[in-house]
C-alpha cells in the first residue's frame, strides 16, 4: 500500500532508450577519462595522453 506508479509515455521511454544508446556509442568512440584525473582540466588530459608540454606537438 502507498506505492506510487508513475506513467511514462511510450515516446519518453523511446527517448530514454535512444539517449542511452547514443551515450554507449559515444563512450565506445571517446572512452571516459580516467577517474583519477576527473576535474583536473586540460593539462591533466594532456599528461594522460603523454603530452606533458601542455598539448604542444613537437
Amino acid at each position: 500500500m502507498g506505492e506510487v506508479i508513475q506513467f511514462v509515455s511510450r515516446s519518453e521511454r523511446e527517448r530514454a532508450r535512444l539517449i542511452k544508446e547514443a551515450r554507449a556509442i559515444y563512450d565506445s568512440i571517446f572512452p571516459p577519462a580516467d577517474p583519477a584525473n576527473t576535474g583536473q582540466g586540460k593539462a591533466a588530459s594532456n599528461r594522460a595522453a603523454g603530452r606533458g608540454d601542455g598539448g604542444k606537438l613537437s
